[in-house]
């Protein structure tokens, strides 16, 4: 029988009231986008392909979106199953990140009309990379449902679910191999953008694997972060136990990262930008330190088993890996001569509004769905 139990408890509460302001405040600003173009509500220009929406909500978004993609590889493949408990929720704020994230990449389309041509054949462009990420994206995204939806008949007794958990390997599988192709892909983004893109986010050779391991990282302190909220927000008891193990993997990565990036940087002579003084420069600078933050904190074993420890090193890596993407994709990329490009109060309210809805969506469903696995004595 299943540990899973939903949390229960009032769906109205002060929290939930101020996460659907925002997020009607989000949606009405969209429905102006809609009605009277993205010129009315963006500072979008032609020196910019793309803007905040697209930065924060795919790239950065689909990032803090792959809890899922490393928990199905850490239980599933590498046959760690006393995690098997932190994979639920996780599929569960997956399916929500990378919907939200295709829902922003329609909003941001300019002739959103004509969406449903990426998927026929004779519209497809066979040399872009966004159709790659476009197509992968929409059939992860089915893919989580198909992952998610033993929670959801198992809250309706419903015997489809056995039937489905015997075929549920083939899923999973799927769902582990397309976030390693867009990830990765978004890195192959950059380098098609070639010159446009900083030294210290431009390497030829090495982006798509950087792409990928930055997204690892973000995926594990997703986990951990989600985790501790969810023991701090619903008064569950914390998942240390699960956590410290999880955190003793993570150091290796951020070894392996920072290694990977200072190397790449020696080796392309593009080190001294790193010092240069100007506003890149320094983001780059910080981008290395908050990477650096919980390689320090988690490197020290017993550090893992602290609660608060844990989700100061998960903060600081969720930020690392979203500035190092926000970096690549707007603060170092050179547009043309004469163009500017700053967020306007829409945009970031739009931003704002989808992540209210996810964040409103995830504790709806916590609260009525075998989601959060049930304490042990329970």
């Amino acid at each position: 029988m299943s540990n899973f139990k939903p949390v229960g408890g009032k769906l109205l509460s002060t929290s939930m009231v101020v996460l659907s302001i925002l997020t009607f405040i989000g949606f009405a600003i969209v429905m102006e986008r809609f009605g009277s173009g993205l010129g009315a509500v963006t500072n979008l220009n032609n020196g910019y392909p793309w803007g905040l929406w697209v930065v924060m909500d795919i790239v950065v978004g689909t990032g803090f979106a792959c809890g899922g993609f490393v928990l199905a590889f850490v239980v599933y493949v590498l046959n760690k199953g006393k995690y098997h408990p932190l994979v639920r929720p996780a599929i569960l704020a997956s399916l929500f990140g990378y919907a939200m994230g295709g829902l922003s990449a329609f909003i941001d389309m300019g002739r959103y009309w004509n969406f449903y041509n990426m998927l026929l054949p004779q519209h497809q462009n066979y040399n872009s990379v966004l159709l790659e990420v476009a197509l992968c994206v929409a059939a992860y995204v089915v893919v989580l449902m198909i992952e998610f939806a033993p929670a959801a008949l198992e809250a309706r007794k419903s015997v489809s679910r056995e039937k489905l958990e015997k075929i549920l390997f083939f899923f999973i599988a799927v769902g582990i191999l397309l976030p390693m192709m867009h990830q990765s892909s978004l890195g192959s983004l950059l380098i098609s953008l070639g010159q446009k893109v900083d030294p210290l986010w431009q390497s030829q050779q090495l982006m798509p694997l950087m792409a990928l391991v930055s997204v690892i990282i973000m995926g594990f302190s997703i986990v951990i972060f989600e985790a501790s909220f969810s023991a701090l927000g619903f008064k569950r008891p914390t998942e240390s136990r699960l956590l410290s193990g999880l955190a003793g993997g993570i150091v290796w990565l951020l070894a392996a990262w920072l290694v990977l990036r200072f190397g790449d940087l020696g080796m392309r002579g593009a080190l001294g930008n790193a010092f240069a003084g100007d506003l890149r420069g320094n983001m780059f600078l910080l981008e290395t330190l908050l990477f650096a933050v919980p390689l320090a904190i988690l490197a020290i074993k017993g550090n893992r088993s602290n609660g608060a420890l844990l989700l100061v090193a998960a903060v600081s890596m969720l930020l690392a890996g979203s500035l190092y993407r926000i970096n690549a994709f707007l603060i170092g990329f050179n547009a043309s001569p004469g163009y500017t490009y700053f967020p306007s109060a829409g945009e970031i309210m739009v931003t704002v509004g989808i992540i209210s809805f996810e964040i409103l969506l995830y504790i709806l469903v916590v609260r009525r769905l075998p989601v959060l696995h049930a304490p042990a004595a329970a």
